[in-house]
């Protein structure tokens, strides 16, 4: 058996409340816009700069006319160019994507580009002697002083 919702009374109940809720929500929000806090605020004393704020404050000066707004510019490129710069940045993708795409280049003549590097870094150092190396290792070790063995 279905009923009409009018002959329920709960529904008119909730109906009501919603709307008292909802008027009541819209006056508490509203309220809040009742009063200003830069109003009521007060400027600090011992603020260095409390003099220039207060007259700041209450310094009443003519409001702009529409005559005063700058001009619009006409240094400005049209709407459509921006569009056209975007394709050309597109395109340059596409290419870049096309071009290191794997599978498009390979490592070859990598003997000739390393003869080019060697030759362009110089002569290449002599390896260090080993006695020499050897020698410097033992100096090292006869200046080190172990440190002292942990006292228990």
């Amino acid at each position: 058996m279905q009923a009409p919702v009018r002959l329920l009374q709960n529904v008119r109940h909730a109906r009501a409340a919603a709307r008292l809720l909802v008027g009541a929500g819209a006056c508490a929000l509203l309220a809040g816009c009742a009063g200003g806090p830069f109003r009521e605020s007060k400027v600090d004393p011992q603020s260095p700069i409390a003099a220039e704020a207060t007259q700041a404050l209450h310094a009443r000066g003519p409001y702009p006319r529409f005559a005063d707004f700058p001009a619009k510019p006409t240094n400005v490129r049209p709407k459509t160019q921006y569009g056209a710069a975007a394709t050309q940045v597109a395109g340059a993708r596409d290419a870049l994507l096309a071009a290191t795409a794997p599978d498009t280049w390979t490592l070859t003549n990598t003997g000739a580009f390393a003869d080019t590097a060697r030759a362009a870094a110089g002569p290449a150092t002599a390896p260090a002697d080993p006695a020499q190396t050897a020698a410097f290792a033992d100096a090292l070790r006869k200046r080190a002083t172990p440190p002292p063995p942990p006292k228990r």
